[in-house]
């Protein structure tokens, strides 16, 4: 009997390390058991949330607010400004409170399925995947501008697209945004030095450099600008685009450690791009006028447009992994959920994993390269799903929350919350509408005018 009993003794230790080793260190209502055996999911604290959102809202679309502010004037720029940012950061906000009182929320296709059903979920789903595919094109195009404009042309256009969607292919194949905390720090800080350079240069040049050499200069910037209806709405929708980073906010509070510290990185995320997007649109547009180049880099001369583009090289990589990782992790995590390949490092968790950024990568790729008036798509896509991701949906979520509850008591703050969510889904609506006639119309206008442009074009792209 001792002889029968004497192995399972010793079994009984090892039996209880293989059982520690496979413990859960977290139970996840999207992503399930996660152990030490696969990718944590739930390791972003509030710092590495900081980086993330504002790398996720934070890039060189700031240089285009000095040309905002030349068509609206500086105290019209200043107040859209102002009220966008207040939008924005009510929709974000709103993404955390909705995150909290439903933690099986990933992406804002979860969102739309528990407010309009399995209808909801695949508008959103197929909306928001469209969105990030255009946002990732147009990254890696802006990444081809800063090569050319560093290397001065130094080979093909075509061929630097290709080379940044490789290295952004590589690098947004990070399983876990935990992980890209870092490379996240690295691109803002790259892109925010680049920018406060080109700020400074501005400020201390004698004249813009846009400005012939023998002509006498005095800024000519306007408090007050008298633009048409068109010129506004698409001036406007500039700013919209600068804080339309808000679909990237689903999945960054998913992976918190702790979402219920949500709103302090947002708030020191918003208030910064905020006030860079005030200072630096400010003094740019004082020192320039209506010689401010755009993208504003230009503004400062041949030299500082070089050696900025060159800090912000990293930047604009990093913009580009972020959106792609974004996109390819919804995916993934579509596919897989309910899974437990989801959490585990099985092949088929690997397989699918590198099969979704890769498909996600090499869709921008091919449509960021094969069509000619990409630039133009580009806007017509954020003009229709860039306001549709940030500002409706929140309204919408706030009051699928909120209604029922206080409509049974109600006071004057739910009242005014209520209008305020009504108000965002309708002006978000109109802004989508009339931005999305703007964008037509460019587009309308470019098919007409003579363009050199063409599929996988060699042509320099960094002076357009």
């Amino acid at each position: 009997m001792a002889d029968s009993i004497h192995p399972v003794e010793e079994r009984s230790p090892e039996k209880s390390s293989k059982m520690l080793e496979h413990a859960p260190i977290a139970e996840d209502a999207v992503f399930g058991e996660i152990t030490e055996q696969g990718p944590n999911y739930r390791d972003v604290g509030w710092m590495g949330t900081v980086a993330l959102m504002m790398k996720t809202q934070f890039g060189l679309g700031v240089l285009a607010i000095p040309g905002v502010l030349d068509t609206l004037g500086m105290i019209p720029g200043i107040i859209c400004i102002c009220v966008i940012a207040t939008m924005g950061t009510w929709s974000n906000y709103v993404i955390g409170t909705f995150k909290l009182n439903h933690p099986e929320v990933y992406g804002i296709d979860d969102a739309g399925a528990l407010m309009f059903g399995r209808i909801g979920r695949e508008v959103f789903g197929v909306g928001v995947c469209i969105y990030w595919i255009f946002a990732s094109g147009s990254g890696l195009l802006s990444t081809s501008i800063g090569l050319n404009a560093v290397s001065a042309h130094g080979t093909c256009t075509a061929v630097f697209v290709a080379v940044a969607a490789i290295a952004s292919f590589a690098l947004a194949s990070v399983r876990t945004l935990g992980k890209m905390k870092w490379i996240a720090w690295i691109g803002l800080v790259c892109v925010f030095v680049a920018v406060m350079m080109v700020t400074i240069a501005v400020g201390l040049q004698s004249k813009p450099s846009t400005v012939p050499k023998d002509e006498p200069w005095a800024s000519d910037y306007k408090l007050v600008g008298s633009p048409s209806f068109s010129s506004a709405i698409s001036a406007v929708c500039s700013i919209v685009f600068a804080y339309s980073g808000t679909p990237g906010f689903f999945p960054i509070a998913a992976e918190m450690r702790d979402p219920s510290m949500y709103t302090r990185p947002l708030l020191i995320c918003q208030g910064s791009i905020t006030a860079i997007y005030i200072s630096v649109g400010t003094v740019i547009y004082y020192y320039c006028g209506s010689y401010v180049a755009s993208p504003a880099l230009g503004s400062a001369g041949v030299l500082i447009k070089k050696v900025s583009y060159g800090i912000a090289l990293p930047g604009l990589v990093v913009s580009t992994i972020v959106v792609l990782h974004f996109a390819g992790k919804y995916l993934f995590v579509r596919i897989l959920r309910g899974s437990r390949h989801l959490t585990a490092n099985t092949p088929t968790h690997w397989l699918t994993w590198l099969a979704c950024t890769f498909a996600v990568t090499m869709s921008s790729y091919l449509i960021a390269s094969g069509i000619p008036i990409f630039s133009d798509l580009v806007s017509l896509i954020g003009a229709l799903l860039g306001t549709l991701m940030s500002f409706q949906p929140m309204g919408c979520m706030w009051l699928y929350d909120n209604w029922r509850s206080g409509k049974e008591q109600p006071t004057v703050k739910w009242g005014f919350l209520v209008v305020f969510n009504v108000m965002l889904v309708l002006l978000g609506s109109f802004l989508m509408v009339a931005a999305t006639y703007g964008s037509v119309v460019n587009i309308i206008a470019s098919s007409k005018a003579a363009s050199g442009s063409s599929a996988w074009s060699c042509a320099d792209n960094s002076n357009s």
